[in-house]
């Protein structure tokens, strides 16, 4: 593939515009570190929503999408479509108790929750762990996504297009703190989605494909096209399909695993977000932009290319054929997607590149602005200096958002696919979740609580990818199972350190419960201790609206799987349960809006 005069237009400008962005706002995001990482808590919904939705639109999305739907079908997307709800609930019940804690990040949290030793170095392992180490391998994953697609489109070595993309990136993100991360990522979401459905339009123009009515009747995409996997489903075992992509996801995995962007409870850089709101009813409506853009506006471009690459490259020797050059290592079934791009003519090329490049870009900066985040506030701040001026800690900011860089750009050299970093992913954060959502409303649950989770969901973890085989070589376990027995294993470690375990000291949870008003009856001893000591936490007549926000989380599902759904319908011409789909989704955003009032009252 060679790249014409038009096409490096398109590149070019938008690398300049995305660093005059950074370079207009430099001074602003220097003033503190608050302006640099939550530009001074003033963003709006719809900024703060585009910009979550921007992050997730990552280059190893569809690189992961297609990796999903040519080895389980479309009905293999439930492994992350389950994340939905996860989403509504911090949609209708925790963007409003972050936003109210007024903390820079998540971790910070910690110390507000909990009390003494524990809850210090809880925060400052926390931001290490998660700031440093599982943030370097999400971008390292991102990383790749853009080895294959520079290999693939460009024949650029996997050096060369590392040094390229990650100079650029953390140049400008170095510059522009949070401010340039969120004011392009508006232009860089609007960029990415153009290239998406031109690259999907393109894809059904190939002769092989012959348009929609071609691509769902051709037999490559036969067995793949079910929205729900059936027992007699292809891709894993038939009698398991059901239960791995479906059943487990939707039972076990949105509330008990840690996964970025869809954390339990929220948290990460949606967390980040949420703070950076003007206000409660800014961050609730910035989190429901979100998931209803990322779930219900954005999958199905990429699940048409990914159909189409089963006609096109129906077999992994395919694309080894049609690819000599690219390492055989690195060639696996998330790398049909950049290799159905090669078919772009002259001009296309050039804005589905930079729709590529954008979307690269918004998730690395914003991963390196947050992970930035941590080290400066939870650990240089907290424990290196905690008297260093505000110009200081944008200095420390600024260098450690290099050092991410260089670190996250070594591990891409080491991983091979999109769906394996995807499961380690999962894995090292399986049984975690549940308590990252009971933690605001059960007073109970203390720093070792969350120790325990964290070491005991990563020696599970380190063992089944590491161990489990040498030990037991006959005795093999999906991953799907491995994942079950990390919850099981780790949500019955926390819970007895918890019960054998002092809880956390009473005045503390009296100012989390003051600051942040979560209600509910696990903070019912916590209360009456105060009232018998004549200090009252609650506000006269406030009702709890958890109850009202599980309904609305219900009502918003509804709505985004109704409308995802719908449009999978019309596309293979099913149009009686499309109809049906399009009425169920207007119902539940109907009467969603007819309780946001409410909702947005607190």
């Amino acid at each position: 593939m060679k790249l014409i005069a038009i096409d490096w237009m398109f590149i070019s400008g938008f690398f300049a515009v995305t660093l005059a962005v950074g370079v207009v706002v430099t001074r602003l995001a220097s003033r503190s570190a608050s302006e640099f990482f939550l530009s001074g808590r003033t963003m709006p919904w719809w900024l703060l929503g585009t910009s979550m939705v921007a992050t997730t639109f990552s280059t190893d999305t569809p690189n992961l999408v297609t990796d999903i739907v040519r080895q389980n079908g479309v009905a293999g997307n439930w492994v992350w479509w389950a994340f939905l709800l996860t989403g509504m609930l911090t949609v209708f019940i925790y963007a409003r108790l972050w936003r109210r804690t007024g903390v820079m990040t998540d971790v910070e949290f910690y110390e507000l929750r909990y009390s003494g030793k524990p809850a210090a170095f809880l925060r400052g392992f926390r931001a290490v762990y998660l700031g440093v180490l599982f943030n370097v391998l999400i971008m390292a994953s991102v990383t790749l996504a853009a080895v294959k697609i520079g290999g693939v489109m460009l024949g650029f070595s996997p050096l060369k297009t590392i040094f390229i993309s990650c100079l650029v990136t953390v140049v400008f993100c170095t510059l522009g703190g949070l401010y340039g991360v969120l004011l392009t990522d508006f232009l860089l979401f609007i960029v990415a989605m153009i290239g998406s459905v031109t690259a999907a339009v393109v894809a059904l123009r190939l002769p092989e494909v012959g348009g929609l009515a071609g691509l769902f009747s051709h037999p490559a995409t036969q067995g793949k096209l079910s929205l729900i996997p059936s027992l007699g489903s292809g891709g894993a075992p038939a009698e398991s399909l059901f239960v791995i992509v479906f059943v487990l996801p939707l039972a076990v995995q949105w509330w008990a695993a840690w996964y970025p962007g869809s954390e339990p409870g929220g948290g990460g850089y949606i967390a980040q977000r949420m703070l950076a709101a003007k206000n409660e009813q800014h961050a609730v409506g910035a989190t429901l932009l979100f998931n209803a853009a990322h779930y219900a506006l954005r999958p199905w471009p990429w699940i048409i290319v990914a159909l189409a690459s089963l006609i096109v490259f129906p077999e992994l020797e395919d694309l080894q054929s049609a690819f000599p050059h690219m390492p055989a290592g690195i060639i696996k079934h998330d790398l049909a997607y950049p290799a159905m791009l090669t078919h772009l003519p002259p001009g296309l090329l050039g804005l589905v590149v930079a729709s590529l490049i954008a979307a690269f870009i918004s998730t690395i900066s914003t991963h390196l602005n947050w992970g930035s985040s941590y080290v400066v506030n939870d650990v240089y701040k907290r424990f290196v200096k905690p008297g260093c001026s505000e110009r200081e800690l944008v200095m420390v900011g600024r260098v450690s958002t290099v050092v991410l860089m260089v670190l996250a750009a070594a591990l891409a050299l080491l991983l091979r696919n999109a769906l394996e970093a995807f499961h380690i992913i999962l894995q090292v954060g399986a049984g975690t979740g549940l308590l990252f959502i009971l933690r605001w409303f059960w007073a109970r649950i203390n720093a070792f609580s969350e120790i325990s989770a964290m070491v005991v969901s990563f020696l599970v973890a380190l063992y089944f990818k590491s161990l489990h085989g040498r030990i037991f070589p006959d005795l093999r376990l999906a991953e799907s199972w491995q994942f079950v027995i990390g919850v099981a294993i780790t949500t019955a470690a926390w819970l007895a350190v918890t019960f054998l375990t002092r809880p956390t000291d009473e005045q503390t949870l009296r100012r989390f419960y003051a600051l942040a008003r979560p209600g509910g009856p696990g903070w019912r001893a916590v209360l009456k201790q105060a009232r018998a000591e004549g200090q009252s936490l609650e506000e006269p007549g406030a009702p709890w609206n958890v109850p009202l926000g599980l309904l609305c989380m219900s009502l918003g599902c509804m709505a985004v799987y109704s409308a995802l759904f719908a449009t999978g319908c019309f596309l293979q011409g099913q149009y009686s349960p499309a109809t049906l789909l399009t009425i169920a989704a207007a119902v539940a955003g109907f009467l969603l809006m007819r309780l946001w009032r409410r909702v947005a009252a607190g």
